[in-house]
């Protein structure tokens, strides 16, 4: 409160006071005792009155004490429990989650984590793959702003991400790491990769790499087998060293026959060998009698033709040309599908073939294409002619019915350059993505498909789509998403099946370290999104005869189900709709193949220099008894006290509203009491 205001109340309260005064006050030797009470009660009521109007602040001091976090990080993969360390970390996890000194000193917080870090504190020891760097970026996001040790249960070895030994550069806190598992280093030969294509064609061979590596002081031999069945396929002897202890190998498999193709490459175990499990990897190949061969024609170079041709090409089924207008007239019969990129009138002869032969076909207008041609030769849409051009901005159809469509986050997509203008269809079509403006939706379809006289056509109106590919990387880390939105689409283009009202989307085979995830979409008559629906799968394991029946959970756009939980081996599988006569069946295998199980001992090396660049401690499970300790005597993790300041105005007190009214009330009832009013 400042002088000033100050000396304003002392004012008010002086002129409060004398205004009282001048009613009640009388010359005689002594007042009564009631004009005495009348005399305050209206010198409260005055001065209260004054103190509103000066609303002077108050400040109001709050003291509070912050203590920092324990964050507890458990690795819950499957390699724990294989090394026999399951038991071990889940006892230390209770020693430090009910130790007294640990939570009067910290807020502990436990976390789990295998391929994504969970809030849960159930360890089970379950999951299939180990990301020890993302689960330090989630970590990250959380205590940013807070002081927080952390302490990592783990046996150090991840399947993939990052190297996590350097994750302080993100992650700064100390960090804690307690070693599971051995690390002695036994003698140990193991199949470390094997690189295989996922599809081979008919008649071809296939390449296949295989990287050995050995752990061992002696010199010894071995050998490569790669099996199909009861065949062996290829084989090849090997041999190692201390200094030699690494080899890659290189050959090639024919694909004689069309269908999925599982093999498995072992190599024999030496004598003393603890780990055998590692020796053999599952592979497989699924070989397919032809390549669907597209066209992608422009007279113009753009940095799109470029990211089109790879992001197809993602998909070694198909292969990409490009061409120009004249180029594709004598082999147009070779292609299964043509995308005509930003045509202009030297495409005549070419869409009148491609009408002549009713092939199908995906039209990309922008800021160069000659809309007065394209309007003339095209019957089923046209475009309004202002020479004018806008930037659009994607939004997902979540109800587009013809095929499925994940939503990749397309509003965070660059805006893509197109001529301004409305267009018209004069066939029914079905919009993928809407254009919008700043967020605002227009009419008019950025992305569109549509079936007319037995051929599919969709039509994209806007340029620059290369910018989506590369926002979909920063945003995921990787092409994948993009290139299979696009990947689907070219499926549905270059396809001629009818649209079904029951959709299943799922791999020929799956690999045994990876999720074995089912989605389906089911549509009503007018082939829009039906949520109300239940669908069901059951699942037959042709080995064993044993059928289960799994339920498929909404997830905004489709339908999902996991199966990862089944073992590894051949399945049929019926997707079937509760409410109609509608099913819809298939077949897939799950590949034998356990990475947490790849692993002799922990990674000690990694863990302790995670350790040291994080300026914590490493501890090995046995020995953390100066774990405790450590933290509690550690300065840097001292209870912060913090101060908070609050200026409160009189004016929201709202009890001097109260002592107004009362004063005024005790004054008027006396006064009407004793007859003065």
């Amino acid at each position: 409160m400042s002088s000033l205001t100050l000396i304003y109340i002392i004012l008010s309260g002086i002129i409060a006071l004398l205004l009282a005064g001048f009613q009640y006050y009388t010359k005689k030797k002594s007042m009564s005792k009631l004009n005495m009470l009348f005399l305050f009660l209206r010198f409260l009521t005055i001065f209260s009155v004054f103190l509103l109007l000066i609303n002077p602040k108050l400040e109001q001091i709050t003291l509070s004490t912050v203590k920092p976090n324990l964050v507890i990080a458990v690795d819950n993969s499957s390699s724990i429990k294989y090394l026999k360390q399951g038991e071990e970390a889940i006892r230390l996890v209770e020693k430090l989650k009910t130790n007294k000194d640990l939570n009067d000193k910290f807020n502990i917080e436990t976390y789990t984590f295998g391929d994504k870090l969970k809030t849960s504190n159930e360890i089970q020891f379950n999951e299939k793959q180990t990301n020890i760097a993302d689960a330090f970026g989630q970590l990250s996001q959380i205590y940013k702003q807070t002081i927080s040790p952390t302490i990592l249960i783990t046996d150090g070895n991840q399947t993939f991400g990052n190297s996590y030994e350097f994750v302080n550069n993100d992650y700064k806190q100390p960090i804690y790491p307690i070693i599971l598992g051995d690390s002695i280093q036994y003698t140990d030969l193991k199949i470390q990769q094997l690189n295989v294509n996922k599809y081979a064609y008919l008649k071809n061979q296939f390449p296949v790499e295989t990287i050995l590596v050995y752990n061992g002081d002696d010199s010894v031999n071995s050998k490569l087998v790669v099996k199909s069945g009861n065949t062996v396929v290829y084989s090849e002897n090997v041999n190692f060293t201390k200094q030699n202890n690494s080899r890659v190998i290189d050959f090639k498999l024919p694909a004689n026959a069309v269908g999925v193709h599982e093999y498995k490459a072992s190599l024999e175990p030496l004598a003393n060998e603890k780990n055998t499990i590692n020796n053999f990897k599952n592979f497989a190949v699924e070989v397919i009698d032809q390549k669907t061969k597209i066209a992608l024609v422009s007279d113009i170079v753009h940095p799109d033709l470029g990211v089109l041709k790879k992001t197809i090409e993602s998909n070694e089924q198909r292969s990409v040309s490009i061409l120009n207008s004249k180029e594709i007239l004598n082999q147009i019969n070779d292609f299964q599908l043509v995308i005509l990129y930003q045509p202009n009138n030297k495409f005549n002869i070419l869409i009148e073939r491609l009408d002549s032969e009713n092939k199908n076909r995906f039209t990309i207008i922008g800021t160069k294409t000659d809309l007065n041609f394209l309007n003339k030769i095209n019957n089923t849409y046209s475009s309004e002619i202002t020479n004018q051009t806008e930037n659009y901005q994607a939004e997902l159809n979540k109800s587009y019915a013809p095929f499925l469509i994940e939503d990749i986050n397309f509003e965070s997509f660059p805006p893509l350059n197109s001529p301004y203008g409305s267009t018209k269809f004069s066939v029914p079509f079905e919009t993928i993505l809407n254009k919008t403006i700043n967020g605002i939706l227009k009419k008019d379809p950025l992305l569109a498909t549509f079936e007319t006289s037995g051929r599919r056509e969709a039509v994209m109106f806007g340029e620059n789509i290369w910018q989506w590919r590369a926002q979909s990387y920063l945003n995921d880390k990787s092409f994948n998403a993009f290139d299979d939105f696009i990947g689907k689409l070219i499926q549905y283009l270059a396809s001629n099946k009818q649209k079904n009202r029951l959709n299943v989307e799922y791999e020929s085979f799956y690999n045994g370290n990876t999720n074995v995830i089912v989605k389906a979409e089911f549509f009503d008559k007018n082939y829009e999104f039906d949520t109300r629906e239940t669908l069901t799968i059951t699942v037959k394991n042709t080995a064993t005869e044993e059928t289960k029946t799994f339920p498929f959970i909404l997830n905004s756009t489709n339908y999902q189900v996991d199966l990862s939980s089944l073992p590894a081996s051949d399945y049929s599988f019926t997707v079937s709709v509760s409410n109609e006569n509608i099913s819809k069946s298939g077949s897939f295998k799950i590949l034998e193949y356990n990475v947490e199980q790849q692993f002799l001992n922990a990674d000690v090396t990694k863990l302790q220099q995670l350790a040291t660049n994080s300026e914590g401690k490493h501890f090995f499970v046995n020995n953390t008894e100066g774990l405790i300790k450590n933290l509690l005597n550690d300065n840097r993790f001292a209870t912060i006290q913090k101060s908070n300041k609050n200026r409160l105005s009189l004016i929201d007190w709202k009890y001097l509203l109260i002592i107004i009214a009362l004063s005024l009330s005790i004054e008027w009832f006396l006064r009407k009491y004793n007859g003065l009013i």
